[in-house]
């Protein structure tokens, strides 16, 4: 029998990275021995205290049931504490206006169910984030818009008289600005929150994440913070999708957020070497790039001997068997870049470089 996908999915593909993770490993099983620098999953592992965290709490009998659809009150207070320290944001609630996500791509899915219907249009970076359109397009005026600084893919930083335009023109239209913050700390000394600007909670919910802050993207946490107002509102969606977070994770993830400077330090250190080869590479393929980037990527103009980033993508992919990120799949905007993934041992990327002299 064949059966009918809801209305809701048209237009919405599979993931790229779905389907190419799905390709590379046809071609491992072939022998090709791809390295990956494409995907942005930190190979870190998190701060040891944290883990001890989870192992001791989880070890507990009375740990394992179900918890509130708000987190534990350790863990929104640790967020606020986080957001004071580091972001100078300091008249954040615990108790009113953040709510604990299951990692910030939950987050984005829950805005866009809470506040889109049919009809509603949403200004969208471009390139951007792929989730951003994927997320809008299951429902289909402008509402909404969507930022994100640090920028992914092209790891621009913000100003502050950037940040004050994007609230003043969300307060002048009324429209809701939603801020992906999950890289403010890779390769970034200073890190910046929209929640920082007078009157930004009038229209923005900023996402915040501890999958690269804390190399904890396999744990799935994340954040959401607002007015009360918005809180309550995305929690009425929220509380019907899931049934909270497993306790010690929460608990291992305020251990997290309480780390000191120096855990920063050490991570951007690692990341600093891994860039430094990552432009190496680069110069190999003749792109062309900023040195000023932040973030967990290095974004790239390919020469203009390619047709486009999946042209010299699949150039590497078939030839040397090391995977690079088309820019097009962030939008059209990116068709002329590619993407280098820092997540990648010293090791990898000299590998990576030796492959790709061989065959240019």
């Amino acid at each position: 029998m064949n059966w009918t996908v809801s209305n809701r999915l048209e237009g919405i593909g599979e993931y790229y990275f779905s389907t190419k993770l799905r390709e590379i490993d046809e071609l491992n099983k072939a022998g090709k021995g791809i390295l990956n620098l494409g995907i942005g999953s930190p190979d870190l592992p998190p701060h040891p205290d944290v883990v001890k965290v989870l192992q001791v709490e989880a070890s507990k009998d009375n740990q394992h049931s179900y918890q509130s659809y708000k987190g534990v009150p350790v863990l929104r207070e640790a967020v606020a504490n986080w957001y004071k320290k580091y972001f100078k944001v300091a008249d954040i609630n615990p108790a009113t206006e953040i709510l604990p996500l299951l990692g910030s791509k939950e987050g984005i899915m829950h805005i866009c169910m809470t506040y889109l219907y049919e009809g509603d249009q949403v200004l969208i970076p471009n390139p951007g984030y792929p989730t951003y359109t994927s997320a809008v397009k299951f429902l289909s005026k402008v509402k909404l818009m969507w930022v994100n600084y640090p920028h992914m893919p092209t790891g621009q930083r913000p100003t502050k008289e950037l940040f004050e335009k994007i609230v003043a023109f969300g307060i002048k239209h009324q429209i809701l600005i939603c801020h992906d913050n999950p890289y403010a700390f890779i390769l970034n000394d200073k890190p910046e929150s929209l929640l920082s600007i007078d009157r930004a909670k009038e229209v923005v919910i900023e996402l915040n994440s501890l999958s690269k802050s804390q190399n904890m993207a396999g744990w799935r946490v994340g954040m959401l913070i607002a007015a009360e107002d918005r809180i309550n509102e995305i929690l009425r969606f929220k509380s019907n999708m899931d049934s909270g977070m497993f306790l010690p994770v929460q608990l291992a993830a305020a251990k997290a957020l309480s780390l000191d400077q120096s855990w920063y330090d050490s991570v951007n250190k690692i990341y600093t070497a891994r860039r430094e080869k990552v432009f190496e590479l680069l110069d190999v393929l003749k792109c062309v790039y900023t040195k000023q980037q932040v973030g967990m990527f290095v974004w790239a103009k390919i020469p203009a001997t390619y047709k486009d980033g999946y042209a010299l993508s699949d150039k590497v992919l078939y030839d040397a068997n090391v995977f690079i990120t088309p820019g097009g799949i962030f939008g059209s905007a990116g068709n002329e870049y590619i993407r280098v993934s820092l997540c990648g041992s010293i090791e990898k990327f000299s590998e990576a470089i030796k492959r790709i002299e061989a065959c240019v």
